[in-house]
């Protein structure tokens, strides 16, 4: 997992915690004071499921993370818990190694199938000894959005794809394909499409002759042509649009791009490239090879690669 998303992933976390750790600790004094008794610490969950308006579930464990009390739910106990064993639970392990308060990585619920998180807190008699522990499991779609939104890093990234189609890759050659024979006059139209009718995102599929399109006006549905659409009268259909200004590549090199796409297309018979694709707002090139190999990466490092990288014969 990238940096930036781990970072992102960390700082929500992080205030989760703060929030949950403090309220968790506040109700854990409460079930210390009405301890062992059944009833009274389900009648302190259910005054705490009114101060943890988000939470699905609160439950009390004893020292052996045996289940002592129902689930309690927004809609009511659920007494069917009561007794569950649940020492083997990932999101129980630190806190049966001592700590005061965790809160487990997110995992998928086990009846709902839905991203998950659980809180755990040491409930402590007035000595310091260890009682027990409390228990609150959450639905992430279910927490507050305090979350921004991720920003994706522009780094180089290279995949590999599919070792069978690696392991016969020298047993192959490129096909011309349709889409081949007038690569030049479909790359005018993407050029155009792009910088005048507002596309922002086109991925040329070379080897089967059709292209994908995302327009900013509709930016959540694609568009998709075969080779018979791609000619100049598909720019009757999309209207006129201004270049967006905070596109991260410059209209005037769109097409140095495309023309980029243009020569790994035909570098080579075996290694050479299927799809490319561009998108203007992040600025990164998405590539696709014969050996099912993909990178990801800015335009302007994409144009500082010449045919030697790609073939492997230079580092450069």
């Amino acid at each position: 997992m990238h940096t930036t998303l781990q970072n992102a992933i960390h700082q929500q976390r992080t205030l989760l915690k703060g929030w949950l750790a403090s309220s968790l600790d506040i109700l854990a004094e409460s079930c210390r004071d009405a301890w062992p008794d059944r009833a009274a610490l389900e009648a302190v969950l259910t005054r705490g499921m009114v101060e943890l308006p988000y939470c699905k579930y609160l439950y009390v464990l004893d020292a052996g993370a045996q289940q002592i009390t129902a689930n309690l739910s927004r809609s009511g106990l659920m007494p069917e818990h009561f007794g569950r064993d649940r020492s083997q639970r990932p999101y129980v392990a630190e806190a049966l190694a001592g700590a005061a308060f965790s809160m487990s990585e997110a995992y998928l619920s086990r009846n709902a199938r839905r991203p998950s998180l659980t809180a755990i807190q040491r409930i402590e008699s007035a000595s310091g000894a260890l009682l027990g522990y409390l228990g609150a499991d959450f639905d992430l779609r279910e927490l507050p959005a305090t979350q921004n939104l991720y920003q994706q890093h522009t780094a180089w990234v290279q995949l590999k794809g599919d070792p069978a189609i690696r392991g016969g890759l020298f047993a192959q050659a490129r096909t011309t394909s349709l889409m081949d024979q007038q690569i030049d006059a479909v790359l005018d139209l993407l050029t155009e499409l792009i910088t005048v009718h507002g596309v922002f995102h086109g991925k040329m599929h070379f080897s089967s002759s059709r292209a994908t399109l995302w327009l900013t006006s509709d930016p959540f549905r694609y568009r998709l042509h075969g080779i018979d659409d791609l000619n100049p009268s598909l720019c009757m259909a999309y209207p006129r649009t201004p270049y967006p200004a905070d596109a991260a590549i410059p209209a005037g090199r769109v097409r140095e791009v495309l023309d980029m796409f243009k020569s790994l297309r035909l570098m080579d018979e075996t290694i050479y490239l299927r799809s490319g694709s561009l998108n203007i707002f992040n600025g990164m090139v998405g590539l696709n090879f014969s050996c099912d190999g993909s990178h990801y990466m800015r335009w302007d490092e994409f144009l500082g690669k010449n045919m030697d990288f790609w073939l492997g014969t230079s580092s450069v």
